[in-house]
């Protein structure tokens, strides 16, 4: 054998072990040949109520900037993991890792900071506050976290601008149609800069027009601000869209 060939062989060698290592370690995800950086890695994530065991030791590793959909049949656990994966919830046993912090080994205050600070939240109904108005909606997260206030509103105004709501600043949810009533919900995600917002069925009360066009949003947001998300949905079209679907069944990730 050539010196050639044994180099070359010794090089794949080097480079397998290499990716190996990668996969292995909280830092990087391999999706598809590409390295990525991990952003939020969930493991062995169980979770039942009463009896039912819901979830049955899940792993969940996303990269930073991917837009990942949960997918699965009514009842089959997304929301309880999407729910899990923001420490909304804690899971009877398992992990979950976001930016290298344990959420579940932080205290009650600490992990309420980080929550606020880190990850986003986009619901199916909107969960405005309904005696404040769409700018105040956006603004609320900043100000809990204790923000500049200036810098707080000078970033909305930029949010709700850019997701075409400039002329609905000083109007509250109930004179806000669907989609828009969506749109500053997403603004009042992203107001902190989170490193993920966890979207869940963010289109299911939207006609499809509407649900079209936040999908949409989502990528151009990816593309502006190489945001992560995170997205639960029955949503074929956008499941479809995104670059991973997880599907979940028999509480596990298939």
């Amino acid at each position: 054998m050539s010196i050639q060939a044994v180099c070359c062989k010794l090089l794949l060698l080097l480079q397998n072990c290499i990716l190996h290592a990668l996969h292995c370690c909280y830092y990087f995800t391999i999706f598809e040949g590409h390295i990525f950086i991990t952003l939020l890695k969930a493991n062995r994530i169980y979770k039942a109520f009463n009896s039912l065991q819901v979830l049955k030791g899940i792993d969940v590793n996303v990269a930073r900037g991917e837009i990942v959909s949960i997918v699965g049949a009514s009842g089959a656990g997304k929301s309880t993991l999407l729910h899990i994966l923001g420490s909304l919830d804690n899971p009877d046993r398992g992990s979950v890792e976001l930016e290298d912090q344990s959420l579940f080994e932080l205290n009650p205050k600490d992990l309420a900071i980080f929550r606020n600070q880190k990850i986003g939240f986009v619901f199916q109904f909107h969960n405005l506050l309904p005696e404040f108005t769409a700018f105040e909606n956006v603004c609320l997260p900043g100000f809990i976290g204790n923000r500049n206030e200036t810098e707080v509103k000078d970033q909305a105004t930029e949010l709700l601008t850019y997701l075409g709501m400039q002329a609905r600043f000083d109007h509250k949810p109930s004179e806000l149609s669907g989609g828009e009533q969506q749109r500053a919900a997403v603004a009042r995600a992203l107001i902190n800069n989170p490193a993920v917002i966890l979207a869940d069925e963010p289109s299911g009360n939207l006609d499809s027009q509407n649900a079209r066009e936040l999908h949409q949003l989502f990528f151009d947001l990816r593309s502006k601000f190489n945001q992560t998300f995170i997205v639960v949905t029955h949503n074929e079209e956008l499941a479809s869209m995104t670059d991973r679907k997880l599907e979940i069944k028999d509480g596990i990730i298939q």
